[in-house]
C-alpha cells in the first residue's frame, strides 16, 4: 500500500529551477532513504510534502490527499522532525513535549515518559539552556510518543552524540516494525544503508537512481585484499580496477561488479594466498555517483 507518492514535481523560484521532474513513493510499514548534497532538493522536496511550498508542476500526494490542497488533513496523521528545531525559550522541554502532543490529540503520557528516559532528557529545564542536540530530543520524542502514521525526518540526528543515534535508530526500527513509514533524509550514509528499506539519491533537484540497497549495489563497487603467490602486474591496466595500492604482503583495490569476473580469474591464476571481500556500502555508492557525474554547484 502506498502511503506517499511524488509524480513528476518540479519547483521554480524565479529563473531557478529547484526540483526537476522528482519521482518517488513511500509504501507503508517502509523507512525510506532521501540522500543528497547540501543544495540537492532535498530540503524543498519536505517543505512541498508538508504543504509549506506549492510544486510548480507535478503532484505529491500522502494517504492519497494532495499534499498542497489538504496539508490540515494531512498533518493529523505525520511527523515531522527538522534538522535544527526552535523552541519556545521560556517554556521547558516537557511542557513543550506535551504542548505538541496535545495539539495532536491524545497522546500516551506512559510512552512519552519512556522516551523521554531514554534519550536521557531533562524536561525541567528551560528551552534557552539547551544545546542543539537536546533540541533534537525534544522533537524526537514529541514524534515518537505521537501517534503519527508516517515520520518525515530531516537530518533527525543533528547535534547527537553516538549513544543518542542508536536510540533514535532503534526508535525508527519499533515504528517500523509497528507498520509506520518514514522518510528518513540524512548526511549520515551509515545510518540510513542501517534503517533504510529503499533509498533515493537526489542531485541538482532530479532523483538520479531509487531502489534496494541490493538493487542499487550492482552499481558500486567491492572493496578486496589479495595475497597472491605471484605477482599481478596485469591487475592495474585491467578495466573496472580502482584505487590499487599495496598492503602487508598483497594488494587492496576496487573492483566494478561488472567486471569482477575476469577480475577473479587473474587473482586465481597467481595462487590465492589470502582474498577478503567487504560488500560495497551505501557511500561507496554515493560517492561513486558524484566521481562519475561531477560535483553539485547549488
Amino acid at each position: 500500500m502506498t502511503i506517499l507518492q511524488v509524480k513528476g514535481v518540479t519547483k521554480r523560484f524565479g529563473n531557478f529551477k529547484a526540483l526537476s521532474g522528482v519521482d518517488f513513493n513511500i509504501n507503508k510499514g517502509e523507512v525510506f532513504g532521501f540522500i543528497g548534497p547540501n543544495g540537492a532538493g532535498k530540503s524543498t522536496t519536505i517543505k512541498i510534502l508538508l504543504g509549506i511550498l506549492k510544486p510548480t508542476s507535478g503532484s505529491a500526494t500522502i494517504f492519497g490527499l494532495d499534499a498542497w490542497k489538504n496539508s490540515v488533513e494531512i498533518h493529523k496523521k505525520i511527523a515531522y522532525v527538522p534538522g535544527d528545531a526552535n523552541l519556545w525559550p521560556n517554556l521547558t522541554g516537557g511542557e513543550v513535549i506535551d504542548l505538541f502532543l496535545k495539539l495532536r490529540g491524545s497522546f500516551d503520557p506512559v510512552k512519552r515518559d519512556q522516551l523521554i528516559k531514554r534519550f536521557q532528557l531533562d524536561p525541567t529545564k528551560k528551552c534557552r539552556t539547551y544545546s542543539k542536540g537536546n533540541r533534537q530530543k525534544v522533537a524526537l520524542v514529541s514524534a515518537f510518543a505521537s501517534d503519527a502514521e508516517l515520520f518525515i525526518l530531516d537530518e533527525p540526528t543533528s547535534g547527537l552524540d553516538p549513544l543518542m543515534e542508536k536510540v533514535f535508530q532503534d526508535c525508527v526500527a519499533e515504528a517500523k516494525q509497528e507498520g509506520k513509514s518514514v522518510l528518513l533524509s540524512s548526511h549520515i550514509l551509515s545510518e540510513v544503508e542501517r534503517l533504510c528499506d529503499r533509498v533515493g539519491i537526489i542531485r541538482q533537484g532530479t532523483i538520479i537512481e531509487t531502489g534496494s540497497l541490493t538493487e542499487l549495489r550492482h552499481l558500486t563497487r567491492t572493496n578486496l585484499i589479495a595475497e597472491t603467490k605471484k605477482p599481478m602486474p596485469a591487475l592495474a591496466n585491467m578495466p573496472g580496477v580502482h584505487n590499487l595500492q599495496s598492503v602487508d604482503n598483497g594488494v587492496s583495490f576496487q573492483v566494478d561488479t561488472e567486471t569482477m569476473d575476469a577480475v577473479m580469474k587473474l587473482i586465481s591464476s597467481a595462487g590465492v594466498i589470502r582474498l577478503e571481500s567487504t560488500p560495497p556500502t551505501l557511500e561507496d555508492l554515493f560517492m561513486r555517483h558524484y566521481e562519475t557525474k561531477g560535483s553539485d554547484a547549488v
